[in-house]
């Protein structure tokens, strides 16, 4: 199953790029570029990293990205992410990035956006493997700032596919965000946001009827509310699940917990997903040989959470059609 699992082509639709910075990148660039980070060594950021909740990771989070400076550093991080999603056989990923964590550093919005965008571009080239942006606001800034990065994106809106909402939930509910959401979608973005993650199922609602969301990012407390899942499933909206990310920030205590198999047996379309994961203990690959053993989910499972990752991915039909049927063709013949 180990075998079949990593060699399974996949999409990955939940992926922060600065939650990619592994701690020897974070030690490399701090040093190009004479930054202080408050560790001596990288075993002492990997101690750092046991985290009791979502705001104990967003601390060293918003530390490591404080060595992202030059276009060159953000270049270097999405390639490295790129070079796992090689190794992992994931064909299509859809990145988000956080613009306000560097902007409110003095960091440009382009130098940020051209370093992402040279990696997108070679990694298309090398290794075939398609991207989509997703620029995500910080929650637990104001709208009127999320507004100034729209407002900053707007030069480059055909790099960028898409827009979240990320960061600190408790407390930073979607309607915070009702004004930007719609003005984000009169320029085209697609719209997107976490919801339920630590917050409650009225933030679910919340993002799908104020923010009009078309896919939930995590989305683990819609089960508390048994009309939300009737909505969800209604609505034909996924959840792109973190199963590690949710174990390390202690949403669940233990895997064996996890209610990724109670949504698939409702009928939520359920999708595996990294989060961060230099933070989080592995990629994508390791997220669903964890989830599986954890539930003992069956092969069948786990080719529909593959099969989903491109169903509801943001590609055009015709194309999620063709890597659906590449996922049924590997399940055939292994």
């Amino acid at each position: 199953m180990k075998d079949f699992l990593s060699k399974l082509p996949k999409a990955e639709l939940h992926l922060h790029i600065e939650g990619s910075l592994e701690p020897e990148l974070m030690f490399a660039l701090a040093q190009r570029n004479n930054i202080q980070i408050p560790y001596k060594s990288i075993e002492e950021v990997k101690e750092a990293y046991k985290f009791s909740c979502l705001q104990d990771f967003l601390n060293i989070y918003y530390a490591g990205a404080s060595v992202l400076i030059q276009e060159e550093d953000f270049y270097d991080l999405t390639m490295a992410y790129f070079t796992k999603c090689h190794e992992e056989n994931i064909i299509h990923t859809e990145i988000m990035f956080d613009p306000q964590t560097h902007t409110q550093r003095g960091i440009a919005f382009e130098t940020v956006l051209n370093g992402i965008q040279k990696a997108r571009n070679e990694a298309q080239e090398k290794w075939s493997i398609s991207s989509f942006l997703i620029m995500s606001y910080l929650r637990h800034l104001s709208e009127e700032e999320a507004f100034v990065t729209l407002k900053q994106s707007l030069p480059y809106k055909h790099l960028i596919e898409a827009v979240g909402l990320d960061s600190s939930e408790n407390g930073n509910p979607p309607s915070k965000f009702y004004k930007v959401f719609e003005a984000s979608a009169k320029e085209g973005y697609v719209l997107l946001a976490h919801a339920g993650e630590e917050g409650p199922a009225d933030y679910i609602w919340e993002a799908i009827d104020g923010l009009k969301i078309v896919r939930i990012d995590h989305g683990n407390n819609c089960l508390t509310d048994d009309k939300l899942v009737k909505e969800i499933i209604q609505r034909d909206l996924a959840l792109t699940v973190c199963p590690l990310s949710n174990l390390e920030l202690k949403v669940v205590s233990d895997l064996k917990q996890h209610p990724l198999k109670i949504m698939l047996d409702k009928g939520v379309k359920v999708t595996v997903n990294s989060d961060d994961p230099a933070y989080f203990g592995g990629y994508l690959n390791q997220n669903f040989i964890s989830i599986q053993e954890a539930l003992d989910l069956s092969k069948e499972d786990v080719v529909l959470l593959a099969k989903n990752s491109f169903q509801y991915s943001l590609l055009e039909e015709n194309r999620k059609q063709e890597l659906i049927r590449l996922v049924e063709d590997y399940a055939l013949k292994n």
